[in-house]
């Protein structure tokens, strides 16, 4: 998987994939697909986040939200139940929604249990978009990422969320309830939106910088166009826009892996 390296261990902590009594997981649930990151395998998991407990299939994640918990919990264990070692209980990290709060931390968490993990963190997807972009996180930063059916605008100061704006429209809606203009238009608004509340000149160094940008929509032209004509600043397009988030959260995950932590205070 291109970008993900692997990270110094502490010592006591081998790397993987050597590290056989040790298990990693990098989930990106979103709204339309679910991509897993296994340590020592890399991606294995990029499938549409449906669920089917009968005749039909259900969708457990709509606008980044988790809407069925138990449902995403069964899609897990049916993705990753055969692909995991046995008797091994893996560090997972999960990519949020910035703006997803703590019921989508609580919710992802309980539909990560069906995994045995010995631990769970949550990293914001702008902040894992960021790092699969090998982005320099010391300076303003903002990341816009057009998923399926949710798009955010964030502003990221030292790696930290600084301010964000969401909008319930994606790649998804396309040629059903909305058009490229009308998502080009949101994320005009909430990137003026964000300059308007900065009273300092993080925004201005960040558009100075240029706009990352990730998710499918980063994949479409008749998106990406008109965004760099409309916001007068560059516009980089993170490589494999789609599966950045993802490959963010196998680095955060590698990073903890080695953490000295990761040893001595196990789930």
């Amino acid at each position: 998987m291109t970008g993900v390296h692997d990270l110094p261990g502490d010592g006591r902590h081998r790397l993987w994939p050597g590290c056989r009594r040790c298990c990693g997981i990098a989930l990106d649930i979103g709204s339309a697909r679910t991509r897993v990151w296994l340590a020592g395998k890399g991606t294995v998991v990029d499938v549409p986040t449906v669920t089917f407990p009968g005749t039909g299939g259900l969708h457990p994640v709509q606008r980044g939200t988790i809407v069925d918990t138990p449902g995403c919990a069964r899609m897990l264990q049916r993705l990753l139940g055969n692909r995991l070692p046995r008797f091994t209980r893996p560090m997972v990290i999960v990519t949020t929604p910035v703006l997803g709060g703590v019921a989508y931390r609580t919710r992802a968490r309980a539909a990560v249990e069906v995994l045995r993990p010995r631990s769970v963190l949550t990293v914001p997807g702008a902040r894992s978009i960021a790092l699969a972009a090998d982005a320099d996180m010391s300076r303003p930063l903002l990341v816009v990422d057009v998923g399926a059916h949710l798009t955010e605008v964030v502003l990221l100061c030292d790696g930290a969320v600084t301010d964000a704006h969401r909008t319930a429209l994606g790649t998804g809606d396309l040629g059903e309830t909305a058009t490229p203009e009308q998502i080009v238009e949101a994320v005009v608004a909430m990137l003026t939106a964000i300059r308007r509340h900065d009273r300092t000149s993080l925004t201005t160094g960040a558009l100075r910088r240029g706009i990352l940008l990730a998710g499918g929509g980063a994949l479409r032209p008749e998106i990406t166009y008109p965004l760099t004509d409309r916001l007068k600043a560059p516009l980089h397009i993170v490589p494999a826009p789609h599966t950045a988030a993802v490959r963010g959260a196998a680095r955060f995950l590698q990073a903890a892996h080695s953490h000295p932590s990761a040893v001595t205070h196990p789930r």
